[in-house]
């Protein structure tokens, strides 16, 4: 019980320490998404005040741009929320959460940075729920590390041929999570070295990434692994104990 616990606090600091590279390459995503409602509230406050300089202002047209408004609000609030949740630190907290969802998150925070680097980003959901007791923050992590080094592998693959899919299945008691991409795959030598600490392909990359992504699934009970995917891409692989019902 007690490793299990050292095992839980280590994953959560590592995790969070790792969470701040993850933010800094999504620095101009955030950007991006902040600045289009950021772009739009302005644009529509200064339509509300021309409209108020007039002798007679429309109040249709008035309560339209202030639903805008509310709207474009709304947008920034929750990029905000995901980068919150995304960096904050909090004790490491298993509870019931479905799998489906975390994916579906995830890829709608990682679009933007897709369609910057002409990436196709597609997920393929099991149907219904994958219920798994994870600490969401964390799995989402690992899936949007696994996501960014697929990004990053693809730099020098003709923008027409760059695409990863990100599927979940079920398999038994178990869930699983397959992250492919077309780069130029992994040599099967180096498909377990990927995960230790300091191993890396990157010019500018500190090899962490990775072996910190298995020490969160592991402290989930589940499994991580890696393979060259037939023809060419690397594929990823997680597999984590569905929920006792």
């Amino acid at each position: 019980m007690y490793a299990e616990i050292q095992n839980s606090q280590r994953a959560a600091e590592l995790a969070h320490i790792n969470r701040f590279n993850v933010a800094g390459e999504l620095t101009a995503t955030i950007a991006h998404e902040l600045s289009q409602p950021l772009g739009a509230i302005l644009a529509n406050s200064e339509a509300a005040k021309a409209l108020l300089k007039s002798s007679a202002p429309n109040l249709a047209e008035l309560r339209e741009i202030l639903t805008d408004i509310q709207r474009d609000d709304q947008r920034a609030s929750e990029v905000l929320r995901r980068v919150q949740s995304l960096l904050k630190k909090a004790p490491f907290e298993r509870i019931d959460n479905d799998l489906n969802e975390i994916v579906r998150d995830t890829i709608e925070l990682l679009s933007r940075a897709a369609i910057s680097r002409g990436i196709d980003l597609d997920s393929k959901t099991v149907l219904g729920e994958l219920r798994i007791k994870c600490d969401r923050v964390q799995l989402q992590q690992v899936i949007i590390n696994l996501i960014v080094n697929a990004m990053d592998a693809m730099a020098a693959v003709p923008r027409a041929k760059r695409k990863i899919t990100v599927t979940t299945m079920r398999v038994d008691n178990f869930a699983g999570v397959v992250v492919s991409d077309a780069g130029p795959g992994i040599p099967t030598d180096k498909a377990e070295m990927v995960f230790q600490p300091l191993f890396t392909t990157k010019p500018q990359g500190m090899g962490m990434g990775l072996s910190i992504a298995r020490t969160i699934i592991e402290a989930h009970e589940g499994k991580i692994w890696a393979e060259k995917k037939t023809g060419s891409g690397a594929v990823f692989h997680i597999s984590l104990p569905l929920s006792r019902t």
